[in-house]
């Protein structure tokens, strides 16, 4: 598993304050990855989008703290989160975590103004521990079916 930086995880992490200072970073963030493809589309038609903003700012944190360990970390921290979209759940395949994370960096370019290479870099990074532990997490968790 990849390791992340203390100095990946403080540029990550300053870019989400700057971002989420901004009122408009979820919305366009769920704008743009809702209009990725119908599929997406089709998966969020029935979501409580204001419920849905807060529980994504609270993911990257948990993502964040699982970056500080990337071999417990995952496990530990965002466990839940791959039960909750495995296949016996929500059933978010790995088809969907590239639009998701394309759609993430279009709202930090637009949301952070101090946004450059190493601040999206950062946000991939940080990311990719999540993306990868729900990738690799997706039929092996959950309740029976």
């Amino acid at each position: 598993m990849n390791s992340v930086s203390e100095n990946t995880r403080e540029v990550f992490e300053k870019s989400l304050q700057r971002c989420t200072a901004n009122s408009g970073f979820f919305d366009l963030f769920y704008d743009t990855f809702l209009s990725s493809a119908p599929k997406v589309k089709a998966k969020f038609a029935h979501t409580d989008f204001d419920r849905q903003k807060r529980m994504l700012e609270r993911s990257f944190r948990l993502i964040l703290w699982a970056s500080e360990d990337p071999e417990k970390g995952p496990e530990r921290y965002l466990e839940h989160l791959a039960v909750r979209h495995s296949a016996r759940d929500l059933d978010i395949g790995s088809e969907y975590y590239d639009l998701w994370l394309d759609s993430l960096l279009a709202a930090v370019r637009e949301c952070d103004p101090e946004c450059n290479h190493e601040v999206e870099d950062s946000w991939e990074q940080v990311m990719g521990i999540g993306i990868d532990y729900m990738v690799r997490s997706y039929r092996q968790v959950g309740p029976p079916p």
